[in-house]
This record gives structure tokens, C-alpha cells and sequence, in this order.
């Protein structure tokens, strides 16, 4: 590794651990705080907004990474014009409260900002051969990241879980990213990111001292689905490796949506009905929900993803039996489900 990728890589980590404290003490100096209700999962009033120290310290970092020629133009458009549109709005919309037909649309602003500085996945890769898309690749794309970044959102409920996804998604992608050559800088842009939520982390880390906010679980989410787009697109078949990695909370969120559409209730209200906050309600901890997500991140969807990577003819089937386990012990947590039922798991 280069010496001023470090040097960058290791400052954005002490100064995400600082400017979170700073952002922290500020939000109690003026009662910017979540305070609980009947669809919280905490139980006290804690200071939120911390996500914007992920925003501006990855920002930075990607921004120096590119004077040295360690991360392409385009992807550094992609990941801050986009980007920062996404945190801007859930900046905003922290303070006070924003029609979802505006958030959706700028985010599928931002993820038109994506496409157009990146390309969109034009190719579906399975069993060796490579399905052409065409205008249906476009708009896949456009849903795949407006998706991501909202699944990033909607899992943001407890403490913890959803800063050491990002880590893991992030830096286990741009990782396997290395196996083949990457004229973006995407492992260079990964990295830094992974600095900025690794520090944040230490703050929101069970029990938490400090919540996200929308300002930065929208843009966890477009980073990671932006990284996974410039990726792919030099590498169709690592899209499969992507939907492994970020298993746990592609499945939760997918599942809890799709009962409560069959219920027919509105998908933009709150609401703590994810597997993850069940299970934590069910066993009074953040923590060890938390850590069980990181445990099935490490031991089973890694191992896959790897798998995956190597193998990439058989990774649409790879996928499949990597995902089918966590979706039924999604199922049996009572996914989507009306709060008042929870299966025993």
C-alpha cells in the first residue's frame, strides 16, 4: 500500500474518532437528540447526527486519494455528488421531518448521478455467459442503489449494526476487488470509507453514545452500492459477490417489505418490525444482536463471497445457498410481521 494512501487512511480514522465526539457534544449542548417512542428500540434520549462525520471525513479522504491519483474522477463523482445529495437531504430531513415522495426523488437523483458517471450494469452474468440487459440494465441499477441506500436506513435501528455492515460490506468488497485489476481505486476509496465509519463506530459501538441519522445511513448505503457499481461494472461477476456480502441486511430488509406490502401497509412509515429489532426487543440486546450479525458476516457469508469470487460461473448458485438459511431464520424471527407476534427461535 502506497504511503499516502496510509498516511490518509489512518488520519481519517483518528479524525472520524474526534469529529464524532465533537459532533456528539454539540448535539447534547442544543437537545439534538432521538428521543423514545413506541417505535424506538432504545429507551433513553441519545444524541444523533453522527453520520455526518462519516460524510464529511470520507468525503475528504476520497477527495485526497484522488489528488494522488489513487481513485478515478468518476468514481469520485459518483461517490460525492451522489453522495452528498443523499446526506444532504437526510441531513435535512433529521431536523425536520420530509415528504418521502422528496427523499425518493432525490434519491433517484443520486443514483442517476451514479449511472451517468459510472455506467450502469448492462450485463447479467450466469453460468459463464453473459445476459445482455439493456434499458432494463438501467433501470435495475437505478433501483439496486436507491434500494441499498434506503435498506441502509431502514436497518438502522439498533445499536451498532448498522456502521459495522458498512465496515464489513466495504472493506470485504473492495478487498476481493484487489483479485483483478482495479483502475477506479476502489479498494483506495474502501478503504477510507471503512476509516471514517470504523471511527464513528467507536461511538455507536453497544451501548451507543451516539445515533447516525439519516444524514449518514443514506449515504452508507450509496457509497457501498456505488463501490459495488464501479466494481461490477469492470467485473460483471462480482455482483454476485456483493448481494453475498450484504446478505443480512439485503434479506431482513427484503422480507419485512415485502409482508408488509402483503398487509398493506404504508412502507414509508416507521415502524420496528425487522427481524434485528425483534430479536433485540425479544432478547433486551443491541449487543448481542449486533454481534450475531457480525458473526454471520465473518463465519458464513465471507467464506461464500470468497467462494464466489473464485468460482464466478457457479455464483448465482453460490448466492442461493448462501441467502436461503439466513431467509428462513429471518422468517422464523417474524420478519415483517405485527409486533404483538415473534416466533421462537
Amino acid at each position: 500500500m502506497p504511503a499516502e494512501m496510509i498516511w490518509i487512511v489512518a488520519l481519517t480514522l483518528l479524525a472520524s474518532v474526534v469529529l464524532t465526539d465533537i459532533v456528539r457534544r454539540y448535539a447534547l449542548a442544543h437537545s439534538i437528540l432521538d428521543v423514545p417512542n413506541q417505535r424506538s428500540s432504545h429507551s433513553a434520549p441519545v444524541p444523533r447526527g453522527g453520520g455526518l462525520s462519516v460524510v464529511v471525513l470520507a468525503g475528504l479522504g476520497c477527495l485526497a486519494l484522488a489528488l494522488f491519483g489513487r481513485v478515478s474522477t468518476r468514481l469520485v463523482v459518483a461517490l460525492l455528488a451522489g453522495g452528498g445529495a443523499v446526506a444532504a437531504v437526510g441531513f435535512v430531513d433529521d431536523r425536520r421531518p420530509l415528504p418521502a415522495r422528496f427523499r425518493l426523488a432525490t434519491h433517484v437523483a443520486a443514483a442517476a448521478l451514479a449511472v451517468a458517471a459510472l455506467g450502469a450494469v448492462t450485463v447479467l452474468p450466469i453460468a459463464g455467459l453473459l445476459v445482455p440487459l439493456g434499458w432494463a440494465g438501467v433501470l435495475l441499477t437505478l433501483l439496486g442503489i436507491v434500494w441499498t441506500l434506503n435498506l441502509f436506513n431502514f436497518m438502522d435501528g439498533i445499536d451498532g449494526i448498522a456502521a459495522s455492515e458498512a465496515v464489513f460490506v466495504a472493506g470485504a468488497g473492495t478487498v476481493l476487488s484487489l483479485l483483478h485489476p482495479d483502475p477506479d481505486g476502489i479498494a483506495a476509496a474502501g478503504a477510507v470509507f471503512c476509516a471514517a465509519v470504523a471511527g464513528f463506530l467507536a461511538w455507536n459501538w453497544p451501548p451507543a453514545r451516539i445515533f447516525m441519522g439519516d444524514v449518514g445511513s443514506g449515504f452508507l448505503g450509496f457509497f457501498i452500492a456505488a463501490l459495488a457499481l464501479a466494481d461490477v461494472r469492470n467485473r460483471p461477476a462480482d455482483l454476485w459477490v456483493w448481494l453475498i456480502l450484504g446478505g443480512v441486511f439485503f434479506v431482513d430488509a427484503t422480507m419485512t417489505l415485502v409482508r408488509r406490502l402483503l398487509r398493506g401497509e404504508r412502507i414509508h412509515e416507521a415502524h420496528r418490525s425487522h427481524a434485528y429489532q425483534r430479536l433485540a426487543r425479544r432478547w433486551g440486546s443491541h449487543r448481542r444482536v449486533t454481534l450475531i450479525v457480525v458473526f454471520i458476516n465473518l463465519v458464513w457469508l465471507l467464506p461464500w463471497a470468497v467462494l464466489a469470487s473464485l468460482h464466478p460461473n457457479s455464483a448465482p448458485v453460490i448466492l442461493v445457498t448462501s441467502l436461503t438459511p439466513l431467509a428462513v431464520l429471518v422468517f422464523l424471527a417474524g420478519a415483517g410481521t405485527p409486533d404483538g407476534l415473534l416466533r421462537r427461535v
